[in-house]
């Protein structure tokens, strides 16, 4: 099996220079863990749930709204929390590779790149999801027996 077979192709990216509010947003509603960070159609960084959980609480500025009321935001940007000397994956390698990187460097996704460009990603989710269909496929193909 590949990792062309496994991974997700339609992924959600920030740029460097969004804030880390919008990141929080994304994560909430889309309800993802990874995202890519892509800067002038380059992969540059990814950022993590942990990464987020990590920076959100005390750097914080209040805006205050015509009635009075005030609004808590990050003032933080995406390039200061990113992870960067990223570790990517082709879409033609085996997923067991990419499973073996992910344990290795106890990482949760693999940005895949194709000619430098980002076409996917692959999680430790897809990973498993993979390892389940194909042990319920090698039961059922043994039961039969």
């Amino acid at each position: 099996m590949k990792v062309k077979d496994l991974m997700s192709t339609n992924v959600l990216t920030v740029s460097p220079d969004d804030k880390v509010d919008r990141v929080f947003f994304l994560f909430n509603f889309e309800n993802i863990r990874h995202m890519p960070v892509v800067e002038k159609g380059k992969l540059v960084g990814i950022i993590s749930d942990r990464d987020l959980k990590k920076v959100l609480g005390p750097v914080k500025k209040f805006l205050e709204r015509s009635d009075g009321s005030t609004v808590s935001i990050s003032a933080r940007l995406v390039r200061t929390i990113m992870k960067r000397g990223l570790i990517t994956i082709g879409p033609e390698q085996r997923a067991a590779d990419a499973a073996a990187i992910m344990a290795k460097r106890k990482i949760g996704a693999l940005p895949v790149v194709k000619k430098e460009k980002l076409i996917g990603i692959v999680t430790a989710t897809d990973i498993l999801k993979a390892f389940v269909k194909t042990m319920n496929d090698i039961e059922a193909v043994v039961g039969e027996r």
